[in-house]
């Protein structure tokens, strides 16, 4: 990662698989901690329903994603499933460690473990565990989004996901959001002295 080290701020990663509750829990902490700016993600993929450009991701299309990883402008990035890459654009950081703010993320696992690695020790990576399988296929089909193929590949990632749990920092069940969020939103606040 080229990013200059005094220009280096914290950061706090979630991960967890598909259907976990990440996403929820990530934008409950955002309105209570105000020092957290959304990094938000690029992606290849199109945009699904009412999701925005420059808010929900950068929609790069395929092959702008792959000039952006030619040109060295992510932080880190990974192809999810074919031909459809995700990744943290260097540019995302450094506008919100220019504005004093701690970055945080909503990624999938891979994606979450090499942020955690390229950021060492200013960033605290929290996996979030779902209550079972049974849970996040309900979750995942109750979204109507994507077709059974689609749920069933997002099923097989998790299990393999689930496994790397204990490479992040710290594991949040998110068996009721209440909780999980109340401990989030703890180990958070510690780690950025607040």
């Amino acid at each position: 990662m080229n990013l200059e080290p005094q220009k280096t701020g914290k950061s706090i990663i979630f991960s967890a698989p598909s259907g976990a509750g990440k996403t929820t829990i990530v934008h409950e902490l955002i309105k209570r901690i105000p020092q957290l700016e959304f990094s938000i993600s690029a992606c290849s993929r199109a945009r699904r329903g009412e999701e925005k450009h420059g808010e929900d991701y950068y929609f790069l299309g395929l092959e702008g994603f792959r000039e952006a990883i030619k040109n060295k402008e992510l932080v880190e990035w990974e192809e999810v499933y074919p031909d459809q890459y995700y990744g943290t654009l260097k540019r995302e950081l450094e506008r919100i460690w220019e504005n004093n703010h701690a970055a945080i993320f909503d990624v999938d696992v891979v994606g979450g473990l090499n942020l955690k690695r390229n950021l060492g020790q200013n960033a605290l990576a929290i996996f979030v565990m779902p209550p079972s399988v049974d849970v996040l296929e309900k979750r995942l089909r109750s979204r109507a989004t994507e077709t059974d193929e689609k749920i069933l590949m997002r099923l097989e990632k998790a299990q393999i996901e689930l496994n790397r749990a204990p490479e992040f920092d710290l594991i949040i069940e998110n068996k009721e959001l209440h909780l999980a969020v109340d401990n989030a939103y703890k180990a958070i606040t510690t780690f950025l002295n607040l």
